[in-house]
């Protein structure tokens, strides 16, 4: 396999599966509708939300035929072992991140496949201007265990937007955050019941009419709880796009636990320039150079 220093996956932990990586309970499920993260039943934060900004989320972002069609042209080229039970595929510049040095190497540029998915791209309203760099084609399968640790993408070469495509089926997209700060919780109540609906923000207190009984005013006191208490579960449905940005690319670690790889997975992640390499940028005359190249549509794996 392709795990390093304490990574590890199926493959190599043998049978015994004497310390498999740890899997962590999400207490919160991320809503589409409301951009509102909203405590799990069963967990300790069950009737409290908060607002969870900075995803998009498109369903059925491609047809079942275009994703047949994609996944046979990625299988025509080899996967290469990677950590944690995955295989990939490079798209992308050479790079050294820890030395932070940069250049085009094999890079030939992006899949053709992907002119299609890149131009679908302009119609969602958080990908204007998106100019993907890099693609990197993750499979994952559950026979070898296959994950990845909560982690932030490097922000010297990437910039703000991550877009990734769930192909072949769904998956959960595990958000948990390090910080010392506390995040605001407010209850939540669902109309089914005729209870409180959640307004959209919350001060130190808030009031609210309770939708049984019209006129009368209600105090609700939000609930102060550490970031690191909380974790949030994004539902990734087979064929949807997601973007990250923002606090939710910048605050919040994302990771793929095992037991969410129910069958395979094929996940696609396209990233753009830092600010450093675009327009105005120390090295923009680079960034332009490699984005000529990713643009071209003419690439192979590197």
């Amino acid at each position: 396999c392709g795990c390093k220093g304490i990574r590890s996956c199926l493959l190599c932990e043998g049978p015994a599966q004497a310390a498999p990586p740890p899997q962590g309970e999400d207490n919160f499920t991320y809503c589409p509708e409301t951009g509102l993260a909203k405590g799990n039943e069963h967990s300790a934060f069950a009737g409290w939300a908060f607002p969870f900004p900075g995803v998009f989320l498109k369903e059925e972002f491609i047809s079942k035929d275009e994703e047949s069609e994609i996944v046979e042209l990625m299988d025509r080229d080899d996967w290469k072992p990677s950590q944690s039970g995955r295989k990939k595929q490079d798209y992308g510049p050479k790079v050294n991140f820890k030395k932070q040095r940069l250049k085009a190497g094999s890079f030939t540029g992006l899949p053709s496949f992907s002119k299609k998915i890149v131009a679908q791209m302009k119609a969602c309203p958080v990908l204007g201007g998106f100019l993907p760099v890099e693609q990197c084609n993750l499979d994952y399968m559950p026979q070898r265990g296959s994950a990845i640790d909560p982690h932030f993408d490097d922000w010297w070469l990437w910039g703000e937007r991550l877009v990734s495509l769930n192909l072949l089926s769904k998956t959960v997209l595990s958000m948990s955050c390090d910080s010392e700060d506390s995040i605001q919780l407010f209850p939540s109540f669902s109309k089914e019941n005729g209870e409180l609906s959640p307004p959209g923000s919350f001060t130190q207190t808030s009031a609210c009419k309770n939708s049984g009984e019209e006129g009368i005013n209600c105090v609700l006191s939000p609930r102060l709880v550490p970031s690191k208490e909380v974790t949030v579960a994004i539902h990734l449905p087979q064929r949807s796009l997601v973007v990250l940005y923002g606090d939710a690319r910048y605050k919040w670690k994302h990771a793929i636990y095992r037991k969410h790889i129910e069958h395979r997975r094929i996940c696609v992640t396209f990233r753009e320039l830092s600010a450093e390499f675009s327009a105005g940028g120390r090295q923009e005359k680079l960034g332009k150079e490699l984005l000529e190249i990713a643009l071209s549509f003419r690439g192979r794996p590197v």
